[in-house]
């Protein structure tokens, strides 16, 4: 089954522990610390929370995502909400848009799941896309989260409406995350779905070097929130 089909509907719900108000806003922040323009595009947008939040913050902003299932969902809640974003399927290693943009994004582990002969690529597209000065923010899990903390672990929760069991196997170069969702229907009973997911473990230099070779003129890195404990993740943020 393809990634994010089942969890489209529960994403948000699944990561309510990961504070993405606080998220959103150290975003809005970065942004404007390099003086950005206003209209940009947000890759791996999944289910659009920071899509619509960086339209909310006077940006003009297109989710870009590779799951059909979740650019529904992202459609969906922004409808409800009253946000009149624009949302289009597609992949960040074949990214091409019809016109240049101020700065990308790419939040919440989407270069994880770019194989590492494949960064400089997607970097190379997404520099492409960028108006000179233009800016791209991203972040990953360490290789420290992917090989200590999720690898050769499982997770789950066992909840009213929804239960998973969440496997990871251990690659050379990062890991196989295997999913098992029950969700209960409106007639009280829990239908199975089963999903599997590839993440990379990319290290900060290797990343650093992919982005300038790309043609990024300089790269910072911060921690989650602009910490600098890289420890979990690592923020990015390349000028073109």
């Amino acid at each position: 089954m393809n990634s994010y089909s089942a969890l489209s509907n529960w994403f948000e719900y699944l990561n309510r522990d990961c504070d993405y108000s606080s998220w959103s806003q150290y975003l809005i922040e970065r942004l404007r610390a390099f003086n950005v323009g206003r209209k940009g595009v947000d890759i791996g947008c999944g289910n659009g929370y920071f899509t619509r939040a960086l339209y909310r913050a006077g940006y003009a902003v297109t989710g870009i995502d590779i799951s059909p299932q979740m650019l529904n969902v992202a459609k969906q809640k922004s409808a409800e909400e009253g946000v009149p974003c624009e949302f289009l399927l597609g992949d960040i290693t074949k990214l091409k848009l019809t016109g240049h943009v101020d700065f990308a994004v790419a939040i919440n582990d989407c270069l994880n799941y770019v194989p590492p002969a494949k960064l400089k690529a997607a970097f190379s597209r997404v520099c492409a896309c960028l108006n000179r000065g233009g800016v791209f923010h991203f972040d990953i899990s360490s290789q420290n989260k992917i090989k200590n903390v999720i690898a050769d672990n499982m997770f789950g929760e066992d909840g009213e409406d929804i239960s998973y069991m969440w496997f990871n196997t251990p690659q050379p170069d990062g890991v196989t995350m295997d999913l098992t969702f029950f969700v209960r229907g409106a007639d009280g009973r829990y239908d199975r779905f089963d999903e599997t997911h590839r993440q990379y473990a990319h290290g900060e230099d290797d990343v650093i070097s992919a982005l300038k070779d790309a043609g990024f003129s300089s790269v910072c890195t911060q921690g989650h929130l602009g910490t600098d404990d890289k420890t979990m993740r690592i923020n990015f943020t390349a000028v073109k």
